[in-house]
């Protein structure tokens, strides 16, 4: 099965905050499954585009809910013209063509249906298909990646021990602020002094985690302000609808939010 469409050809952006490249680089030579845990907007995604751009690899991705099933991660069989046809899912065309697979936000699935990655994820590197009757062997390309934001997680809604200690891990969390700043410039293209201040606001909101805020603004949000005060639209009104009301709908934490963007976008 051709994969080429999956295949980044473009090199994404992505900037080194520390040896990161070199630890994932390793780890995929060892076909080592990779979990990469941080904060939401951090750029554990675009980190995966870029070493699957970097190592040629074709990159499938999966953006887990709770709604899904394993039938969508492995297949199923589906009624057309001819009759009934088996379908891989992500998982299943990923391993039989060497592809990475990277399952976006892994704890949002159920857990019932994450078991199925675990025969891929030791040295056996197979996958049952047991609608099918079949026992895919996986590509020696093939690697699995996964992510999540431990932040977010409770003892409800976390890995299992059984799943989190087939992967080696890699922590990612904000950069700091002169690198943070540089990738808002190149994200968006506005000069350095309006970046740094749209850092330094999103390091002052990243201080109240924990203290009226679920988790701080992310450089993803930088970036989605930036964009818009490129565009000519109102600094603080930008900061509003990318920085603050995304993040909280209580009044108070909006205010201290919007006091915070006034302090560096004054008067305008």
């Amino acid at each position: 099965m051709s994969v080429e469409q999956y295949l980044i050809k473009v090199q994404p952006y992505y900037r080194t905050v520390g040896n990161e490249v070199e630890l994932y680089e390793a780890a995929y030579s060892a076909r080592m499954p990779v979990m990469l845990k941080g904060p939401t907007g951090c750029g554990k995604s675009r980190f995966v585009e870029y070493m699957a751009w970097k190592l040629k690899k074709p990159l499938i991705t999966v953006a887990c809910n709770e709604d899904m099933t394993a039938s969508d991660l492995v297949g199923r069989f589906l009624l057309d013209a001819s009759g009934t046809k088996w379908h891989d899912g992500p998982l299943t065309v990923a391993a039989r063509s060497g592809a990475i697979c990277y399952l976006d936000e892994i704890v949002e699935a159920r857990q019932d249906t994450t078991v199925v990655i675990h025969p891929l994820t030791d040295h056996r590197r197979q996958l049952p298909l047991e609608k099918k009757g079949e026992l895919v062997n996986a590509h020696a390309d093939f690697q699995i990646v996964i992510s999540y934001n431990p932040g977010y997680q409770s003892l409800m809604k976390d890995l299992k021990q059984s799943t989190k200690q087939r992967f080696g891990a890699i922590d990612f969390d904000y950069p700091e602020a002169g690198v943070e700043a540089e990738i808002v410039m190149h994200e968006t293209k506005v000069d350095k002094a309006t970046a740094e201040k749209l850092v330094q606001i999103a390091h002052r909101a990243r201080n109240l985690k924990g203290h009226g805020l679920d988790e701080g603004i992310s450089t993803r949000l930088l970036a989605y302000a930036g964009s818009l005060i490129a565009r000519g639209i109102d600094p603080r009104a930008a900061c509003q609808m990318t920085l603050v009301r995304p993040i909280t709908d209580d009044p108070d934490m909006r205010e201290t939010l919007d006091a915070a963007v006034a302090m560096f976008f004054p008067g305008t």
